[in-house]
């Protein structure tokens, strides 16, 4: 028997339409490349949501066409999100710091059929034009006076593009499972594969994403999402926040600017804000080098790889919590939240700082299991360790246009790639990546642990742990080091600094000092790329 209810769908044009109606007055405030300082209402932006809507249809694009972004965020990239995804179109965001080539693989992959780009990536797009036979056209997210001199085809502002346009627009009735975005990964391994949300699981995923036990998002937050908006609709913020009324402020190309953000932090009064950890590593900087203060900056959340204690350290001299995140792009990212209970402080400090460096339990929406080497379940415990799978209905089922296969199984279990434990209250701890993991002498060593053990030395800036050839062992690990501001670290020094604090035969045979550790485009460290830097090094 079918319960009495109507059968209204999630879709993101619905989160738009409530904005538009109870949220009106809430503001976007953003730093664009012609406004160091825009500043408009919710109801402004859907006004321009509309227009830009109208705009996309005269130009011939219909349901199911892919419009990509080369964006920072800013509201005009806001405001792309919502004309294409509720006018049935797709989303496409494309994360501008990847390589060239990447950048055209995708492009291509996803036949999109116009571009919408920041006008620092004009000189990118000029050079790849000829190699994109599905676009047709593209828009500089700029006005006619601020357009930069270009030779790309059939090229507008976007100011022009959309200011001849009726704001009245009337949106489709779409199915909630009809594709809204698009976004790829990284490619790490082989190349970028898209993952295609829907409109429904973009809305459970952000009103999940704004319960209490996660972000804990009201009308009376000030919400800046540092996390790029080309890269997992910057974690859901660019839909939670509309939905809920929270206060927008968009940093735009300056997310790793401290002194950008601490002034942005400051004038809007920013309490909540979400970033990778080197952002929030930047921001430390900044402030202990300036003497400033963001005295409204109340809670960050960390994710995107592993966050090591002396950085949450760090912002609680400020005043500033961080909780810990763990995700995915196949998972719209929202996994797991360590939200800061009253059990934990009730806690010692000690028994704190141990669980708060952990993922976090699982959001409602998001089952868990991890599963040994013969796809067994292990045993809820905190101690057991495996492969990490995970389902749910923001959870990806599969690539888009795929050329492998996709990664769940016939239970319909998608395989992460991550080492994990989950203990009896389901606290999820990220042990390694399955692809880091130190296979040392038959046994794990987890190049995480080691590193969050050696941030905790005042003369390390950034660390990374990575496994090297050896004759007897297999592997080893090795521990490679980028000084902090000012410090001449001694390598034994910080070898020595680690017994004690991780098992003997985990310590490195060798550290290294580097100006510089490679990262990937979404600002993990990339562990690729020093394997191949490293391949020949034997410790001396």
């Amino acid at each position: 028997m079918h319960g009495l209810m109507m059968d209204m769908p999630l879709t993101i044009t619905s989160i738009m339409r409530h904005a538009d109606t109870v949220h009106r007055d809430s503001e976007i405030v953003s730093v664009t490349a012609d406004n160091l300082q825009h500043r408009y209402s919710y109801g402004d932006a859907f006004r321009r949501v509309r227009q830009l809507a109208n705009a996309l249809a005269k130009s011939g694009l219909v349901m199911g066409d892919r419009i990509a972004t080369l964006a920072w965020n800013d509201y005009r990239h806001f405001e792309l999100y919502y004309a294409v995804s509720c006018a049935g179109q797709v989303c496409h965001t494309v994360n501008p710091r990847l390589f060239p080539e990447q950048i055209e693989y995708i492009l291509n992959h996803a036949e999109d059929r116009w571009v919408f780009l920041d006008p620092m990536f004009v000189p990118l797009m000029e050079q790849m034009q000829n190699r994109l036979p599905s676009v047709e056209g593209f828009v500089v997210l700029t006005s006619q006076q601020n357009m930069p001199s270009h030779n790309l085809r059939n090229c507008h502002n976007y100011e022009s593009f959309i200011g001849a346009q009726a704001d009245i627009f009337e949106w489709p009735d779409l199915h909630e499972n009809d594709a809204s975005s698009l976004c790829y990964t990284s490619g790490t391994t082989g190349n970028p594969k898209g993952v295609l949300y829907s409109h429904r699981s973009t809305v459970l995923h952000s009103l999940v994403g704004a319960l209490p036990d996660v972000m804990n998002l009201s009308v009376d937050d000030v919400v800046m999402p540092i996390v790029p908006m080309f890269h997992v609709n910057a974690w859901g913020t660019a839909y939670s926040a509309p939905m809920i009324g929270s206060k927008l402020v968009l940093p735009g190309a300056k997310m790793a600017d401290g002194e950008t953000l601490v002034r942005l932090i400051n004038a809007e009064k920013v309490n909540y804000s979400l970033g990778v950890p080197t952002i929030w590593l930047a921001l430390v900087n900044y402030l202990e080098l300036s003497g400033e203060t963001v005295k409204s900056l109340k809670t960050v959340v960390v994710g995107g790889s592993a966050v090591p204690l002396s950085l949450m350290q760090a912002l609680e001299k400020h005043g500033i919590w961080a909780n810990v995140a763990w995700g995915m792009t196949e998972m719209s990212p929202l996994g797991s939240y360590n939200y800061q209970t009253a059990d934990m402080r009730r806690s010692t400090r000690q028994q704190i700082d141990q669980i708060r460096i952990k993922a976090g339990r699982n959001v409602f929406g998001v089952e868990m299991k991890i599963v040994d080497q013969n796809d067994q379940s292990l045993p809820r415990d905190g101690q057991s360790s495996g492969l990490l799978k995970v389902r749910g209905p923001w959870v990806c089922s599969g690539y888009y246009r795929a050329e492998e296969p996709t990664a769940v199984d016939t239970d319909g279990w998608f395989d992460t790639g991550d080492m994990a434990s989950i203990d009896g209250q389901g606290m999820l701890t990220i042990t390694d990546r399955v692809k880091d993991v130190i296979k040392s002498g038959g046994e794990w060593i987890s190049s995480i642990d080691i590193e969050n053990a050696v941030m905790a030395h005042p003369h390390v800036g950034e660390a990374a742990v990575i496994g090297i050839a050896h004759e007897q062992w297999t592997e080893r690990p090795l521990l490679v080091i980028v000084p902090a501001d000012g410090a001449t670290p001694d390598e034994d020094a910080i070898l020595a600094f680690l017994k004690g604090k991780i098992a003997s035969w985990w310590i490195p045979d060798a550290c290294i000092l580097v100006d510089n550790i490679p990262h990937t485009a979404t600002g993990k460290i990339s562990k690729k790329d020093l394997r191949e830097q490293f391949k020949d090094f034997t410790p001396s």
